[in-house]
């Protein structure tokens, strides 16, 4: 597997996801969002920032050319990446 990803320094998103050459959504693997949005700076942002990994699909695998195994080792790279708490950098 050709995996690149780089993330945002200060975003949570990646700056760049491929994977074998082809463009990746986050959205393949899971759902990031606040899982605690009444913990929330009063000035805004996010409480709980999570990224929340989903069993892998047969159609992603396709998608992507991918195995089970890589498909776990992209949603730990994501997990690590897009899971970080309490932020208030968008705001």
């Amino acid at each position: 597997m050709e995996l690149k990803i780089e993330f945002f320094g200060s975003l949570c998103a990646a700056s760049t996801f491929e994977i074998n050459g082809i463009k990746a959504s986050h959205l393949d693997f899971g759902n990031k969002g606040d899982t605690s949005p009444e913990s929330a700076p009063d000035y805004g942002g996010c409480g709980n920032m999570r990224f929340i990994t989903k069993p892998c699909t047969g159609e992603v695998l396709k998608k992507y050319g991918i195995t089970p195994r890589e498909y776990r080792f992209i949603c730990k790279q994501l997990k690590e990446n897009l899971s970080f708490g309490c932020c208030a950098l968008c705001s």
